[in-house]
């Protein structure tokens, strides 16, 4: 998920049209709130947070078990909403509600256990005479950022997890695809009847400014450009973020893979939101001996490829392309390449019909001097080349600023090596964006790809401020290094440390 967000430092109060990118026809017109507004909105869910919190993770969790029945009941009314946002094909937009419930059942389940009292042992004399123990207390209101690529998953995905956690939610969408959000969220209120601390508000860069001086916690997904800004903002406020920023995903095809079924996982790993996904394979490198076999088995899995707008009835494979200044982007690294020697062995154009379509783009003979290969695309577009070996694979799909997601495809013993030698914060291996949808495993990137983690323990616990506690267990005499400091006394303490420490080591060090 990441994407061209607005700068933070624009201000703009004029309601904005929501437009469907399929057909280019306005879908709704949004009224912007002002930083005033969300300084309300934040302050009404403040106060509410304490009851929230008190209802204990299975309170909160039977709460969010009738959210999940909602979204499974009014599935195809989502959809619908969503469709005329974003311009996804069905298939594609359906899955973001059904996401969402498997994410209400992973974190309703473990996050009483991720959320417990946590006991530490104690490691010396001084600790064995504690009880240590470290609890897990929520921010008090999170404020979440989230793109257009994936309205509901980088939004109410991420409020999931803060909201069991037992904090207040506070999220602010794309001005881009703002609808199905406000949907979820009003039916929250009026037909759920939930506690009030969940909330959106609407709005480019202003609202976004206002949210982050206002939260106590700030989740934000776009790209790593904007992702400064929110941090540096942030900064002025000592308000800790998270941050899931842009990516160049590489996939590496090694001798002896399954040269199908890779053809096919870079089709789908590739075009799959019209390339709109920050964990896109957009890169992929191919071993010296397979890479003829894998370019014609992928040329033609692409060719084959549907483009177009549906309905209700599943129709089609790519959608349209959600911002039309993303079109832009990605026509401009495209042409670059071919002008510097690169060869579209499939699309390389934007498509001439209503709506904002980019071609599914195959491109051969690319290097590394290309911006195709070193900037964030997020279009359906990939490039393919060749290495002589598994050494030359990692060390370029290592040159990159990015270290999101990786995707290994060859024998399963090489290819497991190679995918622990690769800069990200996660792989796949025979496989292809599978880590994006496993809940109970971290999400987050490497170098500019972002800052903190989504899903698993991390995913709750981001949300959470740790509080450390310690209590004596035995009472009675004051302690050997409290006053009065003595002589003596402070003899007989270095001794026992002395041996203490001593003894320590030598058990650790096995001497």
């Amino acid at each position: 998920m990441s994407k061209v967000e607005s700068d933070i430092d624009d201000t703009d109060l004029k309601p904005f049209a929501v437009r469907n990118p399929a057909t280019g026809d306005t879908v709704s017109i949004v009224e912007v709130d002002s930083p005033d507004a969300v300084k309300r909105e934040v302050g009404r869910v403040r106060a509410n947070q304490p009851d929230w919190e008190a209802l204990g993770v299975r309170g909160r969790s039977r709460w969010m078990g009738l959210l999940r029945d909602w979204l499974l009941d009014n599935a195809d009314r989502v959809t619908d909403i969503m469709q005329a946002e974003t311009g996804k094909v069905r298939a594609e937009a359906a899955n973001e509600a059904f996401y969402l419930a498997d994410q209400i059942n992973f974190y309703s389940g473990k996050g009483a256990s991720f959320l417990k009292e946590e006991k530490v042992r104690g490691h010396s004399l001084l600790t064995a005479s504690r009880k240590l123990r470290i609890q897990y207390r929520p921010y008090p209101v999170v404020g979440l950022i989230s793109p257009w690529n994936f309205p509901l998953v980088l939004s109410l995905g991420d409020a999931i997890p803060a909201l069991i956690a037992g904090a207040a939610v506070v999220m602010k969408p794309s001005e881009f695809t703002p609808l199905a959000l406000t949907e979820v969220v009003d039916a929250w209120r009026e037909e759920i009847g939930g506690p009030d601390v969940m909330a959106v508000v609407q709005g480019t860069a202003d609202t976004a400014s206002a949210l982050i001086d206002e939260a106590d916690f700030i989740g934000f997904t776009g790209s790593d450009r904007t992702g400064k800004l929110v941090m540096a903002r942030a900064a002025d406020t000592l308000t800790p973020v998270s941050l899931e920023l842009g990516g160049k995903d590489p996939m590496v095809v090694l001798e002896g893979a399954d040269i199908e079924r890779a053809a096919k996982a870079a089709t789908w790993g590739g075009m799959m939101n019209s390339g709109q996904i920050c964990m896109s394979v957009e890169r992929i490198y191919v071993e010296e001996p397979v890479y003829d076999s894998f370019v014609e088995k992928l040329g033609e899995s692409v060719a084959e490829l549907r483009q177009g707008p549906d309905g209700p009835e599943i129709g089609s494979d790519v959608g349209a392309m959600t911002s039309p200044n993303q079109i832009a982007i990605v026509a401009g690294q495209v042409s670059e390449a071919i002008e510097h020697g690169a060869r579209a062995l499939v699309g390389g154009r934007h498509v001439d019909r209503p709506g904002d379509y980019y071609q599914p783009t195959v491109l051969v003979d690319v290097d590394h001097s290309m911006r195709l290969m070193r900037d964030e695309t997020f279009g359906p577009v990939v490039g393919v080349m060749k290495v002589k070996d598994s050494e030359e694979a990692v060390r370029l799909a290592n040159d990159s600023r990015y270290g999101l997601s990786a995707t290994v495809f060859g024998p399963k013993r090489k290819a497991e090596q190679v995918a622990r030698r690769i800069e990200c914060g996660g792989a796949n291996v025979n496989d292809v964006l599978t880590n994006s949808m496993v809940p109970g495993i971290p999400l987050g990137g490497w170098k500019e790809s972002g800052i903190g983690y989504r899903n698993g323990k991390y995913g709750i616990r981001k949300y959470c401020r740790s509080k450390a506690i310690v209590s004596a267990r035995f009472q009675g005499l004051p302690e050997p290094f409290w006053y009065p400091y003595t002589p003596d006394r402070r003899q007989a303490v270095e001794r026992l440390t002395r041996f203490v420490n001593a003894r320590g080591i030598r058990r650790r060090l096995g001497l």
